[in-house]
């Protein structure tokens, strides 16, 4: 069954932070020790830079939004604003403002995606993955996920098709020693070692993402022609190994017709892989006496 989402209100949720801020309603100042992080948080890493920039704004101008929480046993849990969070502790903040709000595990999950998504905080890995959990979790289609998150079904198939790349493709990805760019030009590559050692070249050799999609280009054509020069070996060992059996078989056939004719009954010759044997027939004693005068 579809989890229901929240609808249309998660935009409004979103922007309320500021008319709350503004109006002064409904916000409570905690201190920063009560607030934990929310560990489905999509976002993996954040920018020091950034946080060092936020953190003197905050030692200036203070904290300008809440942070919207849920409560979570004795403490609160963010649901949106960890980057806040973060940058607060930076400027060693005591008390923050908080904006506590009643969801269950699942409307969490669909804030803490959504706002990082809207605002643009991710990079293409993490925002495959945060696709990724928005189908997994709410049962959307890509087409949902898209118009939920206000981007193209292309924008959202295309970024979800990253995940597709090996676990340390995607940590390079993340690690943005790759681009989003590279990597996609990656994905036609099929087989995971050539894939892994195109993307240490591209790295090494600081590829454009022009010249990237011709450098796989290159890897794919001659993996092609490895290919087709293996399948075409690997026919020719096969015909020898046929045109082999098919001697033997030509040869038993006929020293099996010779001893029939020669010791005058049925001889029946069976070869395995190494050994075989040689069955000869035979109706009486009066016969069997008869072939081994012939065989002596």
């Amino acid at each position: 069954m579809r989890q229901k989402g929240l609808g249309k209100g998660l935009n409004a949720l979103l922007s309320e932070e500021a008319v709350i801020n503004q109006q002064n309603e409904g916000i409570r100042f905690v201190d920063i020790n009560e607030i934990e992080p929310n560990y489905d948080q999509p976002r993996k890493k954040f920018d020091q830079e950034e946080l060092n920039e936020l953190m003197l704004s905050i030692q200036e101008h203070g904290i300008l939004q809440p942070l919207i929480v849920r409560e979570k046993g004795n403490k609160f849990e963010i649901v949106a604003g960890e980057r806040r969070y973060r940058a607060a502790r930076l400027a060693k903040v005591r008390e923050i403002p908080i904006l506590v709000k009643d969801f269950d595990d699942k409307q969490v999950l669909e804030v803490a995606l959504i706002e990082n998504i809207q605002r643009s905080d991710l990079n293409s890995m993490e925002l495959a993955c945060a696709y990724s959990l928005l189908m997994e979790r709410f049962d959307y289609t890509q087409e949902e996920v898209a118009t939920r998150v206000g981007k193209s079904r292309s924008e959202v198939t295309n970024i979800m098709r990253l995940l597709k790349l090996t676990p340390d493709l995607q940590q390079k990805l993340r690690d943005e020693e790759l681009s989003y760019g590279q990597a996609r030009a990656l994905l036609p590559i099929k087989d995971i070692q050539l894939q892994k050692e195109a993307a240490e070249y591209i790295i090494a050799h600081e590829l454009t993402v022009r010249e990237t999609e011709k450098y796989v280009q290159s890897v794919i054509a001659k993996a092609e022609k490895s290919e087709e020069q293996a399948a075409k070996e690997a026919r020719k060992r096969m015909q020898a190994v046929l045109e082999e059996a098919l001697g033997n078989q030509v040869f038993i056939k006929e020293v099996q017709e010779g001893l029939q004719k020669s010791l005058g009954t049925k001889v029946s010759i069976t070869q395995g892989k190494r050994k075989g044997k040689i069955e000869i027939e035979f109706y009486s004693n009066d016969e069997l006496e008869r072939i081994i005068s012939k065989i002596k």
